[in-house]
């Protein structure tokens, strides 16, 4: 099988998807960044300084100092009023998090955390403040011309730029909150991430390659967690230069534990790679994410929609607008082989085979804990048969058996709990807006 649709996966993915579910590291790094932009700004004021003493312009010093003088009031206000809107947009994030776990699923926070917005938000307002003192150690109380030794001219008008893209990036911050705090945005995010998880798959032919008999595994080592992912560029090239496959044992969002197998070697015995190098391509944490978790999107779409239908919600259309998704991304992987991915180095052969789960699996996770809560929601029944029947229509016929399987129990279950015919009848009614 050709696999020249699959692109490689960079060797430090894992690691930059790390980082970006931390909230800590874009700071960080814009403190760092500031410090050198003020660095490099303080060395420009100097220079000109230099140059102007240098040359005796003393009248065109005295005009820049003066110049200064008045910027200094304003840097002043700013340090002062960064650390406010700092709280500010400390408190509306906190806010937006807790309606969304609240409303929606705890497992959407992590929309907030990654969020390049927030975080350029934050970063931006707290590197502004931190310029901002570091402006006002640099001006100079002298007043003879020829004597002074520092005029943060440069450094000033830098001040004001960031606190000009601060007051931008806040109104783009507050937009964003706004509409993050809505369903329909929050589930199209989530549905847009599980498509690219989708996207970065490779191809797959219909029957999976044979493998060499296994000659050893290795075990899990460190602290117990989800299975978040694993370094696929690294194993595979450490799979090339032993001449052996590697096999992932558990699927990506299993839990593990010490001492359960994770990594399976194919091949000769006497090719096995050390071990420790193998561990040290897993990644276990808290929670599931995104990265190379294909089932993590069904997953939060379902939570959201189960709180929905909860009696203590009761809000069936924010369900029908998760089944949108639902059947949305089934139509996806409709036609595409699943069950095991298989990951190539560069001369085309296969070197880490990785379980993903089957078509089944997807349609299960999908419909079933939604459809148990259907039956008391015509709403909800009537897009769950309306998108049935439309993947129902083009899905191969190897593929129809879960679907028809999960139809027929959702009519079972409203003849069941509905005693009135017409009711039934309504109830099962197929219909893409649930109550069009």
């Amino acid at each position: 099988m050709s696999d020249g649709s699959y692109r490689r996966p960079r060797a430090l993915s894992p690691l930059r998807e790390h980082l970006r579910d931390t909230f800590w590291f874009a700071p960080t790094l814009a403190l760092v960044l500031v410090c050198v932009l003020w660095w490099a700004a303080d060395s420009l004021d100097a220079l000109i300084l230099d140059s102007l003493q240098e040359a005796g312009r003393y009248d065109d010093v005295h005009y820049l100092t003066g110049i200064a003088e008045d910027a200094k009031t304003i840097v002043t206000t700013i340090s002062a009023a960064m650390m406010t809107f700092i709280g500010v947009v400390f408190s509306i994030s906190l806010v937006a998090v807790q309606m969304a776990a609240g409303n929606f699923s705890p497992r959407v926070v992590r929309i907030f955390i990654r969020s390049r917005i927030s975080k350029l938000t934050f970063s931006v307002f707290l590197a502004t403040f931190l310029l901002s003192l570091l402006v006002l150690t640099a001006y100079d109380s002298e007043s003879d011309p020829a004597l002074v030794k520092s005029v943060p001219l440069v450094q000033s008008a830098l001040t004001l730029l960031m606190v000009a893209l601060s007051l931008l990036l806040f109104i783009a911050y507050v937009t964003q909150t706004l509409q993050l705090m809505k369903v329909g945005p929050v589930v199209e995010r989530v549905t847009k991430e599980s498509l690219h998880v989708l996207a970065k798959m490779p191809v797959q032919a219909a029957e999976g390659e044979p493998l060499a008999a296994e000659v050893a595994r290795v075990n899990h080592q460190g602290r117990s967690g989800t299975l978040r992912d694993v370094h696929v560029a690294r194993l595979v090239r450490i799979a090339r230069r032993r001449g052996v496959v590697l096999r992932l044992i558990p699927r990506i969002g299993d839990f593990v534990v010490p001492g359960m197998p994770v990594i399976a070697v194919h091949g000769e015995p006497g090719h096995v790679p050390v071990r420790w190098a193998l561990r040290s391509t897993v990644s276990v944490g808290v929670e599931r994410t995104f990265h190379q978790d294909l089932g993590f999107g069904l997953r939060q779409l379902s939570d959201i929609a189960l709180r929905a239908l909860s009696p203590a919600v009761n809000d069936p259309t924010t369900a029908v607008q998760c089944l949108d998704r639902i059947v949305l991304f089934l139509a996806m992987v409709s036609n595409r082989p699943l069950g095991a991915v298989h990951h190539r180095d560069s001369k085309g052969v296969v070197r880490l085979v990785q379980d993903v789960p089957e078509w089944g699996d997807l349609v299960d996770l999908g419909f079933t804990e939604i459809r148990g809560c259907a039956v008391v929601s015509p709403q909800v029944s009537r897009r769950m048969v309306a998108g049935i029947d439309d993947l129902l229509r083009f899905v191969p016929a190897e593929r129809r058996e879960p679907l028809e399987r999960h139809r027929a129990l959702l009519v079972q279950a409203v003849e069941r709990t509905v005693p009135e015919a017409a009711e039934r009848a309504f109830a099962l009614e197929p219909d893409r807006q649930g109550i069009g």
